[in-house]
């Protein structure tokens, strides 16, 4: 036991040069060629936001090609990691293997079913208060960590009431929501729930666990979006150095086929025991979304884009993929700002946009619900404010509503719903996990909840 220990040890360790070089590949290509940032400000800024990356970064020798739209970064010379953008389908990893072909489905002028969130323009503070409260969540310290926020919406009653952004970033610049992805996986099961393709309960359907005699054979779609289907791929609630380690990221920046890696991992612990948050589970969710949309990676493309982003009015969206062609669920989305409060919108409204149920009744509420033993406080797909855990009692005791749930990226990525107050507040940046409230989150939700909420009285008044 002891040697099989020192071999996987050993085995992780050869993967921290092509996991390292592999994220930030896949982030600057994303960033330079969908968002359109500055690639050098980019990789300084998204290394400076997780601790220990300067230990590697400066042997990095990165490579931006915009001729062939392409990166490649590698490590004291090894580890090379090659991301290649593809139009309309965001940027992917290439391995050995090479890229599945993908037609990119044609946009249908699907009409919105949600109504316009804002005008052309710039929407700005509609009160001193909103102006008030932008301008703290904007300002940088005078010392580390940096909040470096790119972009805040800030929604009331279905209407965007303020918003800023940061230097090269406006309201239809795409960003990395990172882990805001895995809640519109969720938003995706729960339409298929609602199609009768999928089940919260029973055996998942996947090919691979079908064998009686194998234990995975009961892990429910219930449980990977919740974390607990047991599956050891070790963890994804940190974004540090030593988070190299996890074989979860050697799936995500070096494997073709991450959901087949993930489908082959065995059990850590039985099914439905232990809350264990890792990327590997929304992974297997995207296979399965894929499979019910048709089978093919246009199929799951076109299925997101009639179902969930044409009728909210997100048309700033890109879903990358894997290099097989399955969406990876689990952190590539890139969406607007505007887009992720459209997301949000959806939540706010119960599941329901223009008088038409996207999401089946009760969803949302499902959603929100508290997993047992998942100290940071999160729900299917959702973070969440409900239950008693560590991270439900710091967020309240730190201002936010009690009803409040959220999509959360690392680095600092926020689309929050706030029920009591009609809110949907969002905010992307770069800005370390540790400690929670340096990126300012928890001024902006307390700020935002004040002043609109005051400015609601004072309306009422009149």
């Amino acid at each position: 036991m002891a040697f099989a220990g020192l071999a996987l040890g050993a085995a992780r360790a050869r993967d921290v040069p092509k996991v390292a070089t592999g994220f930030i590949a896949d982030t600057l290509c994303s960033e330079t060629f969908v968002s359109g940032l500055d690639p050098m400000r980019d990789l300084a800024e998204t290394t400076d936001a997780m601790p220990g990356a300067g230990l590697l970064t400066w042997a990095m020798d990165v490579r931006v090609d915009r001729a062939r739209k392409d990166v490649t970064v590698s490590l004291f010379g090894i580890g090379r990691s090659h991301a290649v953008y593809r139009e309309g389908l965001g940027c992917t990893l290439e391995h050995d293997q090479g890229l599945v072909d993908v037609a990119v489905p044609p946009d249908d002028k699907q009409p919105a079913l949600l109504p316009e969130i804002a005008g052309p323009g710039l929407v700005p503070p509609q009160s001193q208060g909103l102006s008030a409260a932008l301008d703290r969540a904007f300002a940088e310290p005078a010392q580390p960590p940096y909040r470096r926020t790119r972009a805040i919406v800030v929604m009331k009653a279905g209407r965007v009431v303020a918003e800023r952004y940061a230097d090269g970033v406006g309201p239809e610049t795409q960003l990395l929501g990172f882990s805001m992805t895995k809640s519109v996986m969720s938003a995706l099961t729960g339409i298929l729930v609602r199609q009768g393709k999928l089940k919260l309960d029973g055996p998942a359907p996947i090919a691979a666990w079908q064998n009686l005699d194998d234990p995975r054979h009961v892990i429910t779609v219930d449980q990977l979006l919740r974390h607990t289907a047991g599956i050891a791929l070790g963890s994804s609630l940190e974004a540090w150095l030593g988070s190299a380690l996890e074989p979860v990221n050697a799936m995500k920046c070096a494997e073709d086929d991450m959901a087949s890696f993930a489908e082959r991992a065995p059990l850590a612990t039985a099914p439905g025991t232990v809350w264990n948050y890792h990327d590997g589970n929304t992974i297997i969710l995207a296979h399965l979304i894929r499979n019910a949309a048709g089978g093919k990676p246009a199929d799951a493309l076109a299925f997101a884009r009639r179902e969930l982003f044409a009728p909210l009015g997100m048309n700033n969206v890109t879903l990358q993929l894997d290099g097989a062609g399955t969406i990876e669920g689990s952190g590539e989305m890139l969406a607007s700002a505007r887009d992720w409060a459209r997301f949000g919108q959806l939540y706010l409204n119960d599941g329901v946009a223009g008088g038409k149920r996207i999401l089946p009744e009760g969803w949302v509420n499902y959603s929100a619900t508290a997993t047992p033993n998942a100290w940071v406080g999160i729900g299917a797909g959702f973070w969440t404010n409900q239950g008693d855990s560590f991270g439900v009692k710091f967020r309240v005791t730190h201002g936010w509503p009690r009803d409040a749930f959220f999509a959360k990226g690392t680095i600092g990525q926020y689309t929050i719903v706030i029920p009591s107050e009609r809110l949907v507040i969002v905010r992307l940046g770069r800005s370390p996990n540790w400690p929670p409230e340096g990126d300012g989150v928890f001024d902006l939700v307390r700020d935002v909840v004040a002043t609109t909420r005051e400015k609601g009285k004072m309306a009422g008044a009149n």
